[in-house]
């Protein structure tokens, strides 16, 4: 594995998995896959708030997973060529949560 994916899977690890807004932000990447989409589109899409969807999608983009086009209410998003080139990497990532989930609500959590 080299150094650069090294850092993406923490990267990945620590926003997807290990915070809060995770489940979200992975959804996000998840249909930015499908196809580029908006602000308004994604908090229609998952059913949450604008500004909260703004604070996602900033954060993706702070941390170079997504880039978006465009400027004011026109802006899209779509993903980063390093998430194109490691998407696999992020699903990987991804499939820990509902692992982590199932297990879980097993043990009555």
């Amino acid at each position: 594995m080299s150094s650069n994916t090294r850092t993406l899977k923490y990267l990945l690890g620590w926003l997807i998995t290990g915070t809060r807004g995770g489940p979200t932000r992975a959804k996000i990447l998840e249909a930015l896959k499908d196809k580029p989409q908006n602000a308004n589109q994604f908090a229609t899409l998952l059913g949450m708030d604008y500004k909260t969807m703004r604070h996602h999608l900033d954060v993706l983009e702070k941390n170079r997973l997504i880039i978006s086009v465009g400027d004011r209410y026109g802006v899209t998003y779509f993903l980063s060529q390093v998430m194109e080139d490691n998407y696999d990497l992020f699903k990987e990532t991804y499939d820990k949560i509902g692992k982590n989930k199932k297990g879980a609500q097993k043990n009555g959590k």
